[in-house]
């Protein structure tokens, strides 16, 4: 089987194109090639294939082999890859995924996608299409309780569910991997959660960290950047286009209040292609 492996801002995931491969079983393949000692080393698979509702569809599993709806690192790399490797010749495309079709528009520099602005669609604060349980309509600022430790959470989905989480101390010296699995399976969220940790650096650029569901610490995460930066908003801590700094890089998001849009820009980068 080829594969390309690529990243955006360190989110690196395998890709295969399906318009050529077939898949048997994406999930299980998802966790013997996303295995960093006897794998290729991933966050996970995506697999790009032809779209009856769009340009092309993008299919993703984590690194645990469960299929995740959306990923906004991921899909900026779908649109470099199906240009570059000469599939389109659109700078424009739409994109079908669990979490919705998305536009993308392709900055080409040479022949090559360097950045990818992805139309990330609306955020959604209602509790229960989140999911999240809960006796109110909506999760702005409220507390739960993690390990004995009280939190103050908003939760949105943006294509996937994330808990974000502002943060006084600094989220560099934060222990992830103990608190990051009691948010992603507290029994508040159902399907799991993704949780993004903030600091408000000032009001146009935070600083984040994620633990994201089914793959744990990520060097980024583009749903949960947008996630972040529209919780930021509606809690009067930033204005509505801000840089977040992930471990693996910047991303710009924009919240068009408008229009109720998200925009996210950013980098996409091809690793390097292989076979196995």
């Amino acid at each position: 089987m080829k594969f390309t492996k690529m990243h955006g801002a360190g989110n690196d995931y395998i890709y295969v194109n399906c318009l050529e491969e077939t898949i048997k079983d994406p999930s299980g393949l998802s966790v013997r090639l996303s295995d960093r000692h006897f794998g290729v080393g991933s966050d996970g698979l995506i697999l790009i294939k032809p779209s009856k509702t769009a340009d092309f569809e993008m299919e993703m599993y984590n690194a645990d082999g469960s299929r995740g709806e959306m990923c906004g690192n991921g899909i900026r790399c779908v649109g470099k890859y199906v240009y570059d490797k000469g599939l389109t010749d659109k700078k424009s495309l739409s994109i079908e995924t669990l979490g919705g079709v998305k536009n993308l528009d392709l900055t080409v520099q040479d022949g090559k996608v360097s950045m990818v602005c992805v139309d990330m669609g609306s955020p959604e604060f209602t509790a229960k299409k989140i999911p999240v349980i809960s006796d109110m309509e909506e999760m702005i600022r409220q507390p739960l309780s993690v390990e004995g430790k009280e939190y103050e959470v908003t939760c949105v989905s943006t294509g996937n569910p994330h808990c974000v989480v502002f943060l006084q101390e600094d989220v560099k010296t934060l222990d992830l991997k103990e608190i990051g699995p009691a948010f992603e399976r507290h029994r508040r969220f159902p399907e799991r959660v993704n949780t993004e940790f903030i600091n408000v650096l000032d009001r146009k650029t935070l600083r984040m960290r994620v633990w994201e569901r089914g793959s744990g610490e990520t060097l980024a995460c583009g749903t949960g950047a947008c996630a972040a930066a529209v919780a930021a908003v509606v809690n009067g801590l930033a204005d509505e286009e801000v840089t977040v700094h992930l471990l693996g890089g910047d991303l710009k998001i924009r919240w068009d209040r408008q229009k109720n849009l998200i925009f996210m820009t950013g980098p996409a980068v091809l690793v390097f292609d292989g076979e196995i």
